[in-house]
């Protein structure tokens, strides 16, 4: 038991680490300069928000590893620039296209009392009771695997949740009836976005459909054959 809760521990302690990234004041600017800096280990970034951008150079290793964290992406950071610690989150990162190096970052300054707008991912609760799919024979098809949000950083949540549960196939979840946390919004909604895009669909099986279709042509040749008939009786 012991064990057990000693590994625990050392789990929160690596999420910790995970979500803290090591920085240092950039003075110099250019190519010249970005290149000097992988050379010792480093890359550009920018901090923006609450007073004038600030220019650093990021661990590049440091980085790697906390990117290598799902929850990195969409989490309050903690940006330790020498020896002053900022809360940040991550607003864009760009990566070499074939190498395993990142290029630049940008870090957004947080302010506890202004709503960020940040990416955060769909989880999909009780996808394996799903009735579309156990009953209805329906595949779910994740339309979203992310959506941006607005709020204030105390109601971060790690990810919205959607329960699929009594979804039937055929049937689908839009945008605009997410069950959001309290303090939460959706920005594509905020700024008049379709609230009706789909999210999750629990897709229909293509027999069914196509039993579905057979009957639909069954039932128009039935309409048809008694319309002629009665056409014919009445000539």
């Amino acid at each position: 038991m012991h064990g057990s809760m000693s590994t625990f521990k050392e789990l929160g302690k690596l999420k910790l680490e995970n979500l803290r990234i090591k920085a240092e004041i950039r003075t110099e600017v250019g190519k010249g300069s970005s290149r000097r800096m992988r050379r010792i280990g480093f890359f550009p970034g920018i901090v923006y928000g609450n007073g004038e951008p600030q220019k650093i150079k990021v661990d590049h290793n440091n980085m790697l590893r906390c990117l290598q964290d799902p929850e990195f992406y969409s989490n309050i950071l903690t940006l330790e620039i020498e020896s002053s610690e900022e809360k940040v989150f991550l607003k864009s990162l760009s990566r070499h296209p074939s190498k395993k190096q990142i290029l630049h970052v940008d870090f957004q300054r947080i302010n506890e009392d202004a709503e960020i707008s940040i990416k955060v991912p769909i989880k999909l609760i009780n996808e394996d009771k799903c009735i579309g799919v156990r009953m209805g024979g329906g595949v779910v098809s994740r339309l979203l695997n992310e959506v941006e949000i607005l709020c204030l950083p105390k109601n971060l949540p790690a990810s919205i949740d959607i329960d699929i549960e009594n979804i039937e196939a055929g049937q689908s979840i839009p945008i605009g009836e997410l069950n959001l946390p309290e303090g939460v919004r959706i920005a594509t909604l905020a700024k008049g976005g379709d609230p009706s895009i789909s999210v999750v669909r629990v897709s229909t099986p293509k027999g069914a459909m196509e039993e579905e279709d057979a009957e639909i042509t069954s039932a128009d040749s039935s309409v048809e054959d008694s319309q002629e008939g009665n056409n014919s009786d009445s000539g």
